[in-house]
């Protein structure tokens, strides 16, 4: 049987269109350096506010990584 072992990595994500896709621009970044990325937790969710509307959404996004035998 293989036992793994998995570091954690924080990273933030930004989108001017949604939660969704700043979640999603930050773990397909993070995946060009980081190899064998198999799990994130969203953790904190900001955002900017222009002229009483939503402009921008930020997501500081964890991220388990295998680490390579």
């Amino acid at each position: 049987m293989t036992h793994h072992v998995y570091r954690l990595t924080e990273v933030v994500g930004s989108s001017p269109t949604s939660v969704d896709d700043a979640i999603r621009t930050a773990i397909k970044k993070a995946a060009e350096t980081v190899r064998n990325i198999e799990w994130f937790e969203a953790k904190e969710i900001r955002g900017q506010v222009v002229d009483g509307e939503v402009a921008h959404y930020q997501v500081l996004v964890k991220l388990g990584f295998r680490v390579d035998d």
